[in-house]
């Protein structure tokens, strides 16, 4: 077996691996190295014409002026990236997070360098990837070199391993990795979280992201039993219901007793519940996404977020107008899993308002893309309530969703309503 180049602990030269020209793949979110992302920022002009892919980032070491080293790209302007995008340095590629990785394999998400963090191996040479599963093992199979940031602040977590024969350059680090603390809820999060709560039943299997309505939710379900986990990410609301014996997975039809996930976003406890714990385990996104493993999962009841829903069930997650502030995401896959499973449910859920209250989220048409198709939608949730689509003709769904509007703007969203079943609605 193979041991990586180990870089000394200061004055080593990205130049010595890294060629003009490379396009380099890291790991996201809570799981990005930023000891090497550091050393990119600083070295990267000096290499030049060198490319950045990063899925999502909230470590707040990608910013407008960082990209003087480098051409940043993404597949949304998710957590601190929204401030690059705001200054149009970060180039978004469409794309769901499921297919991030098939698009590396095939070489259209080109990866010549995998930058990645990992825990200290195991008595046996592996890594665990710690913090983030997804695409991780992709860009190490399709890189050229391979660079891991051996961190062991990061907890060996269950899943996916990095034999150490397959990094090239490591660097030894001890610094605590990324951290998302849980957002404030508010009443409006708590609102819109017990309508969605009041479609999750005992043995249900979850899937939410993390933030402000998903905690809120989560906090909602204490008094439910053997609730199952299979998500794309998890958050510290995981560990609560964990720890007080509602989440159990003991119904799930596969992975029983276990938590499936792809991403750890949260904090030191989070992390720390996950260390060398049996019940979470780590999954690429061919298997957390996979809709061949959702098939089999009964009870899926699905959360995920919207900026504005139309009056005919379309979803935008991405953009608001010429501001681009979040992606598609696992959305879709997610969204067709919940409606299609046996006793499933599919929650879009949103705030009825934005700016203050000044603008509607539900809307007679979107100021941004179509991230889920109205064919998809199954139920939508504001704080005025649920709007049950599936099934549901395009007048129908049209009252439906202007019925948990904010009142304030029902009235105009019903002249709009009337306007375009004029034009042949």
């Amino acid at each position: 077996m193979s041991a990586p180049t180990l870089l000394p602990e200061t004055g080593w030269e990205l130049a010595d691996f890294i060629r003009p020209g490379d396009r380099i793949v890291v790991g996201q979110a809570c799981g990005e190295p930023t000891t090497l992302l550091e050393a990119l920022i600083a070295q990267g002009r000096d290499i030049g014409d060198l490319s950045v892919f990063v899925a999502t980032s909230f470590s707040g070491v990608f910013t407008p002026a960082a990209t003087d080293s480098f051409a940043l790209s993404s597949m949304g302007a998710i957590g601190t990236l929204r401030a690059v995008a705001k200054e149009h340095r970060l180039a978004v590629v469409p794309c769901h997070v499921s297919r991030v990785g098939p698009m590396i394999e095939a070489g259209i998400l080109g990866c010549d360098v995998a930058f990645v963090q990992v825990s200290p191996a195991d008595a046996e040479g592996n890594h665990s990837l710690g913090l983030i599963s997804d695409h991780v093992l992709a860009a190490v199979d399709s890189a050229r070199v391979v660079v891991a940031e051996i961190n062991d602040q990061v907890p060996y977590t269950l899943g996916e391993r990095l034999p150490a024969a397959k990094i090239d350059y490591a660097v030894r680090v001890s610094r605590p990795p990324v951290e998302v603390p849980a957002a404030r809820i508010g009443e409006t999060d708590t609102a819109i979280a017990k309508y969605a709560a009041a479609y999750i039943e005992d043995g249900a299997v979850v899937q939410t992201g993390v933030g402000a309505v998903p905690d809120a939710l989560l906090r909602q379900l204490r008094d439910r039993r053997d609730l199952g986990v299979h998500s794309g990410m998890i958050g510290d609301g995981l560990v609560e219901l964990a720890e007080a014996g509602v989440v159990t997975n003991a119904r799930k039809r596969i992975d029983p007793g276990v938590s499936i996930t792809g991403a750890l976003i949260g904090t030191r406890r989070l992390y720390d519940f996950a260390h060398l714990n049996p019940e979470i385990r780590m999954c690429t996104t061919d298997y957390t996404h996979n809709p061949a493993v959702l098939a089999q999962l009964d009870n899926l009841v699905t959360l995920n977020s919207a900026m504005e829903v139309d009056l005919t069930g379309q979803v935008n997650a991405e953009q608001s107008g010429s501001s681009y502030l979040g992606g598609t995401g696992g959305q879709v896959d997610f969204v067709r899993a919940g409606a299609n499973s046996v006793g499933g449910h599919a929650i879009i859920a949103l705030p009825a308002t934005a700016k203050g209250g000044t603008i509607s989220r539900i809307t007679a048409t979107l100021s941004g893309p179509v991230t889920t198709a109205r064919s998809d939608v199954d139920i939508v949730v504001t704080e005025f309530g649920a709007a049950e689509l599936r099934g549901r003709s395009l007048a129908e769904r049209t009252r439906r969703l202007i019925a948990i509007a904010h009142p304030d703007f029902r009235e105009d969203l019903d002249r709009a309503a009337h306007l375009i079943r004029q034009r042949g609605f």
